[in-house]
């Protein structure tokens, strides 16, 4: 299975701790986001994965060549970060898009067990991962749905009518790859396009086809977005990063011993 993951952006509402640094090398527990996010994604059995770059680039290119380079990882470089938002990162990896994938945003982060229940889920060709709680604010990219079928994802969406909320990461199976690389090539013909989120081009093939969703519930996931958030993040992922060490210790033939934790 491969991953796409968006981490163009600077994440500018997190300055100044992304003045010289993009939001996706910030630290959270002793490994920056994008390391959480590739440890995660390999201890799912996840072992081809595009990382797409833009602000800071050649710090995320100089992490994955000391770390991660003979492990199925490598980058994508969008030269129009600065102008455009992820919808337009999307596009440029849409050469990528010609097998199964999963695609994840940059900034979020949860424990191995949600790729996991997204990796199982039933088979269809787009399937958004979602998560239910007591109330949503503007922030929070909104779903509707109809049992388990996606009928809208906004952030715009009347709160009254909201079913959960999307937490940044979509499986695209079997013909879903090549109707959602097609749609991004419809969806750049727009001149308002470099102000879009790719999840806008989900909410319009959701009104044309079933686009159904996987419920996470329960896991522990998070999203970052402000300072609060990066401490927020360390306590959700110091779980994920117990269950590395025990897994590990698992995989190399006992639960004795000390593992150290990969990076």
């Amino acid at each position: 299975m491969k991953a796409i993951i968006l981490s163009a952006g600077q994440g500018k509402r997190l300055l100044p701790l992304t003045a010289s640094v993009p939001k996706c090398l910030l630290d959270v527990a002793g490994r920056t986001i994008l390391e959480w996010q590739l440890d995660t994604l390999h201890q799912a059995g996840v072992d081809d994965i595009v990382v797409v770059t833009g602000y800071g680039a050649s710090k995320v290119d100089n992490l994955i060549a000391g770390h991660y380079a003979d492990r199925g990882v490598r980058t994508l470089y969008n030269s129009q970060y600065s102008v455009s938002d992820n919808l337009v990162s999307c596009y440029w990896a849409r050469n990528e898009m010609d097998q199964d994938f999963l695609l994840l945003n940059g900034d979020t982060l949860f424990e191995t067990e949600v790729v996991r229940q997204l990796l199982d889920s039933p088979v269809t060709p787009i399937t958004v991962t979602i998560n239910s709680k007591e109330s949503y604010d503007e922030d929070d990219m909104k779903v509707i749905l109809d049992q388990r079928r996606l009928v809208r994802i906004g952030k715009d969406l009347p709160v009254g009518r909201v079913h959960g909320e999307s937490i940044g990461l979509i499986r695209f199976l079997g013909e879903g790859p090549g109707i959602f690389s097609k749609a991004l090539e419809d969806a750049v013909q727009d001149p308002e396009s470099s102000g879009r989120w790719y999840l806008s081009v989900i909410d319009s093939l959701a009104r044309h086809m079933a686009v159904m969703t996987c419920s996470i519930t329960g896991l522990s996931w998070c999203e970052i977005d402000y300072q609060n958030d990066l401490y927020n993040a360390g306590s959700v992922m110091a779980a994920s990063a117990a269950l590395f060490r025990v897994e590990e210790t698992m995989h190399t033939g006992g639960m004795h011993g000390t593992v150290q934790e990969h990076r």
